[in-house]
């Protein structure tokens, strides 16, 4: 799969992240908008809590997926490599730097807890990716066998006993 250069690469990664979490807030804070308000009120209630909150799930989401898309080509072009380190280690920079105003322990929390989430993704994406690949393993066709490979008689008749 072809991905866009790296600084576009952070564009849309910010732009996918804060779509994701702009749909999803909008069914989470749809329901729990709708399931708080009052019997006569609830889809009132429910696009309140859409319109307030939908948005602020999609900025942080944008935040985090463009900060993850920076880390993610700065340890591209330190590397020079193509691999699923470079998803766990701008993993782990990304939850240190968004953690970072609580602390070192934070940090580190938050920096280990994303590596290992990403660890997870990228080892489920090669899993399945292998498993599909055992699907369209192309295989040779069997030899044929003696019997096949005689030619019959086409001007006799056959002979039956």
């Amino acid at each position: 799969m072809d991905r866009d250069p790296c600084p576009w690469n952070i564009l849309s990664d910010f732009g996918g992240a804060f779509a994701m979490g702009a749909v999803g807030g909008t069914i989470w804070h749809g329901i729990k908008g709708f399931r708080n308000s009052p019997y006569g009120e609830r889809r009132i209630g429910a696009m309140t809590a859409i319109k307030a909150r939908a948005p602020v799930l999609g900025g942080n989401f944008g935040v985090w997926g463009g900060l993850f898309g920076t880390f993610d080509c700065a340890v591209k072009g330190i590397r020079k490599k193509e691999d699923p380190w470079n998803a766990i280690i701008a993993g782990f920079f990304t939850g240190g730097s968004l953690a970072f105003r609580g602390g070192f322990k934070a940090a580190r929390n938050g920096a280990i807890s994303c590596a290992i989430l990403l660890a997870v993704i990228e080892g489920v994406g090669i899993g399945f990716q292998r498993m599909m690949a055992e699907n369209t393993r192309l295989e040779a066709p069997p030899a044929p066998s003696q019997q096949q490979a005689a030619p019959a008689s086409f001007g006799a008749p056959a002979m039956t006993a």
